[in-house]
């Protein structure tokens, strides 16, 4: 059996050195591969990722894409690259994430029987490891939100329990090679932010379940890369997509009712807003209902 692990980089180098010590430890009984995929507009990522991987000996395929594509596109880069090796395997793993040697190991296991077929971990913020960032989560439709349980609250083993989750973000995912065969590829479309929540969704319609897996923690440094939940990037891209993922994904009833409440909570919110932020983030409620909707994804 074979693991590819699949990281994409933007402006990533300061949080290179804890992600690759995190991945010195062999996983028993596997061959793994580390697809790396620079969407930075300076290659120094990919030249720091490709020492540190000369360092800690990990076997690892370098793509610098001179452009940010987006971190759809990235995983789909590498996701297509594992594939086309043999990976039998996937972990899609964030570069601003540490863990221990059992972090992976314990996905592995979970998903060696060939019952389950993705799982993802606990996850912790990085600055507080006593803070829950995910305990397990699910996908309400009717408000389009993706609550994480837990968030933001002491970890006393209240969610230690082993269970299927309507939702996990592919922050850290592993991933059985075959359930890209059956769901395809991230929506490139989205380009950052919902693309997880899509590929989750699609997955549920599949019948493919997500196995929480609570003895394997991850600690991740929460949103290092985009400048925070507040920057224009952030509002831009949140509600753009949140109205695509309605538009392409929700019908009926539901439909109208996930739209009026997004754009309804969004008029207080938007007052309290300064003035370039209030315009970025109606730019992207506009544009998020000018997107196309795909009829499938290869």
């Amino acid at each position: 059996m074979k693991l590819g692990i699949v990281t994409v980089l933007y402006h990533s180098d300061e949080v290179l050195p804890g992600f690759f010590r995190s991945l010195t430890g062999e996983p028993v009984g596997f061959a793994r591969k580390l697809y790396v995929i620079d969407n930075s507009p300076s290659s120094s990522g990919t030249e720091m990722a490709q020492a540190l991987s000369l360092k800690y000996g990990i076997d690892a395929e370098f793509v610098f894409n001179n452009a940010n594509l987006g971190v759809a596109k990235g995983n789909n880069q590498g996701i297509d690259l594992a594939l086309q090796d043999g990976c039998s395997h996937v972990l899609l793993a964030n570069n601003d994430t540490e863990f221990s040697d059992d972090t992976i190991r314990r996905l592995i296991e979970t998903l060696a029987g060939g019952a389950e077929r993705v799982a993802t971990p606990k996850i912790m913020y990085y600055d507080d490891p006593t803070l829950l960032w995910y305990g397990g989560g699910h996908i309400n439709a009717w408000t389009m939100r993706t609550p994480h349980y837990g968030i933001k609250t002491i970890d006393r083993g209240q969610f230690d329990r082993l269970e299927y989750v309507g939702y996990a973000p592919t922050c850290f995912m592993m991933l059985d090679a075959q359930v890209f065969q059956s769901v395809g590829r991230m929506d490139e479309q989205f380009f950052v932010y919902y693309d997880d929540t899509d590929f989750v969704w699609r997955m549920a319609a599949r019948g493919i379940r997500i196995r929480y897996v609570p003895n394997s923690v991850v600690l991740h440094k929460v949103s290092t890369s985009t400048g925070g939940d507040r920057s224009p990037f952030t509002l831009y891209y949140t509600n753009r997509n949140r109205i695509y993922f309605i538009r392409k994904n929700l019908t009926g009833l539901q439909r109208v009712f996930a739209l009026s409440y997004l754009l309804l909570t969004r008029l207080p919110r938007l007052c309290l807003l300064p003035r370039n932020l209030a315009r970025r983030s109606w730019r992207g409620v506009i544009d998020g209902f000018g997107m196309k909707i795909p009829k499938e994804l290869a």
